[in-house]
Order: structure tokens, then C-alpha cells, then sequence
């Protein structure tokens, strides 16, 4: 997605080069790599904790732009959208472990908690593929025709329903996993970019892109009811749940920065900095550091939660967006 404010925030962001930053403090028990996806690169940068450099970058398909760990942990899946590929890389030895093709358009993916399910949003194509998962392969169930855009995928903790953002169309849409149907379609605010499920599956988040702010809704019922809207920052985009089952982080892309949101009180409790267009995001398992891609630097990014400064900065690829770390605090 292009903004207005991409090249003012691209040029705000040069002066926190990485040989400005303060070095991190060595109080993590890290062991394993952090993996970073360059969507414009077409690669997955291997990033060493130990000493904070790009130690060898994985060639993957064409434009990947999301990658996820799998509910078992045992793979962290990169969905190369323009070459209808999945790449899998151990998240411990960051090998790739196979490439599965004829996944068309996979531009963002999620597994159902129960890994019976695996879903690929076709952000190109409009549709939403639904897969069966034996544990070993994929086999397509039914394609889901969407409207526009499909972008972010969310699945309930009871692995029931999938929730998608249309991008283009500002709407947020559930299908059914079982019957694979359209349960309800409900206008948002502009570019609805991530949501994120509360725990006890009653609210749905909604990141709106085109605004400086998250939707909040009601899905317990049969038909979706807006019960919030909480002000973030310009170009709210991507969740990561903080891992304590209360607070959420979402990166405001054009704000640059990252908003910490209670769960409980629906409303924004702290903000960090993140330069150079911050997206998706990672904890440390001590709950301590974010990391961050920022993609319009070339950047990851390590933001101290304590101190709310950025700690460190490290080149990679081109347009990064995505970051993941076996290493990392719980998802909920």
C-alpha cells in the first residue's frame, strides 16, 4: 500500500542510522536466530542475537510479504505471493525445510489452533483459499471468492471461523471453516489492514491503515456490532499480543510508532518510537524488547520497552516485513 506520507517519514527516519544506536544490553537468553522477511529482496535475512549481524539471507519466491510460526513451532512458513510458493524454515537452524508449490497468490496465511485448517488470503486475486492439514501436507477445500483485497487473516480460538480485512473495499468479513461460507460482511473505516481475536474470542480488533486508529467489534453475536474506535497513530497496521493475555502493541506505520493497547479497557496505556515505517512485530520472550521491521528503512528494530527507546537497528533486505523468533514471549 502506498501513503502520502511515505517519503516524509522515509526521510525522518535516516537520522537513527545503526551506527548512531546505543548498543543492547546483553540481559536476553536468546539462543535462537531472529528471521526477517524482505518483501522487494525476495529473501529471508538470518539475523545472530548474539552479536546483532545478518549472518546469511535465504533466497525465497517472488514478494513474499508474510511469514508465521506454526502453532507447533516447528516451522516458520514464508508466503511468496507473486510465485505461488510456501518456503518452510526451521525456526531453530533457520534451514529451509521444503518449498510447497501451486499456493496461488499466498499473500497473508494463518493455521487454526487445532492445525485441522490453513487459510492463504489472495490479496492479488480476491479470493480466500481454505485447506485441509493432515500434519504433513496441504490439500484446498474450497476457494472463497471475497471482493476486494483480501488482506489479514485472523482465526478463532475454537478454530470455527476466519476472519478477513478486504482492504480496498473497507470491510472486515467472517467465514465459516466448516461449511466454508461467508457468515457476515460489515463496512469498516479506510484500508483495514491486521486484525487481532481477544482471548475469550468476544472483540475483534481491526488496524485501519488509511486512518490513525483501531476499530474494535463485537463478534460474539450473529452479526458484528462496532463498539470502539481508539485512536493510535496515522497508518495503524499490525498487532502482536504482548503475551501477558491483556495488552496488544499495533504499529503505526505513517506515526512510527507502536501503541500498547489494554484489552480490558480498550484504550492505548503507552506508545514507543519505531522509525522508518514500522510493520510487523516480535516480543522477546522476557517481554522486555519489541522487534520491529521498519520498511522503509531496510531496518529491524529494537525498541527497550522500559526506557521506550530504540536500542538497535540492523540492516536488511528491501522492504522488510515481517520478523519472527522462536525466542519469543507467548502469542496470546
Amino acid at each position: 500500500m502506498n501513503f502520502p506520507l511515505r517519503l516524509f517519514a522515509a526521510v525522518l527516519c535516516t537520522c537513527l542510522g545503526a551506527a548512531a544506536v546505543p548498543a543492547l544490553a546483553q540481559t536476553q537468553s536468546q539462543t535462537m536466530p531472529l528471521l526477517v522477511l524482505n518483501s522487494l529482496s525476495d529473501s529471508v535475512s538470518v539475523i545472530n542475537p548474539a552479536d546483532w549481524t545478518e549472518t546469511r539471507r535465504i533466497p525465497t519466491g517472488k514478494q513474499p510479504h508474510h511469514l508465521y510460526l506454526t502453532p507447533d513451532e516447528k516451522s516458520v512458513i514464508v508466503a511468496n505471493a507473486l510465485s505461488d510458493t510456501l518456503t518452510f524454515i526451521d525456526p531453530r537452524t533457520a534451514e529451509v525445510q521444503r518449498v510447497v508449490r501451486g499456493i496461488i497468490d499466498p499473500y497473508h496465511l494463518r493455521f487454526s489452533p487445532d492445525m485441522k485448517w490453513f487459510v492463504t488470503a489472495a490479496n492479488r486475486l480476491n479470493h480466500i483459499d481454505i485447506y485441509r492439514w493432515d500434519g504433513t501436507d496441504v490439500t484446498l477445500v474450497k476457494r472463497v471468492p471475497t471482493g476486494k483485497t483480501p488482506s489479514h487473516l485472523w482465526i478463532d480460538s475454537k478454530s470455527t471461523t476466519v476472519y478477513s480485512s478486504m482492504q480496498d473495499s473497507d470491510e472486515l468479513i467472517a467465514i465459516d471453516l466448516g461449511t466454508q461460507t461467508i457468515k457476515w460482511r460489515t463496512p469498516t473505516g479506510l484500508t483495514p489492514a491486521d486484525v487481532f481475536g481477544t482471548p475469550d474470542d468476544k472483540f475483534l480488533l481491526v488496524g485501519l491503515t488509511g486512518s490513525d486508529a483501531v476499530e474494535v467489534y463485537d463478534v460474539s453475536g450473529k452479526q458484528p456490532q462496532r463498539t470502539r474506535l481508539i485512536k493510535t497513530g496515522a497508518g495503524a497496521h499490525a498487532f502482536r499480543a504482548l503475551g501477558d493475555g491483556r495488552h496488544v502493541l499495533v504499529s503505526n506505520r505513517v506515526g512510527n510508532t507502536i501503541s500498547k493497547i489494554d484489552l480490558q479497557t480498550m484504550a492505548v496505556v503507552d506508545v514507543y518510537p519505531a522509525p522508518g515505517g514500522p510493520d510487523c512485530m516480535d516480543v522477546s520472550r522476557d517481554g522486555k524488547f519489541i522487534y520491529v521491521t521498519s520498511r522503509w528503512a531496510r531496518k529491524l528494530t529494537v525498541i527497550d520497552m522500559a526506557s521506550r527507546k530504540v536500542v538497535r537497528q540492523v540492516n536488511v533486505g528491501k522492504s522488510p516485513h515481517g520478523v519472527w523468533t522462536l525466542d519469543h514471549a507467548p502469542t496470546h
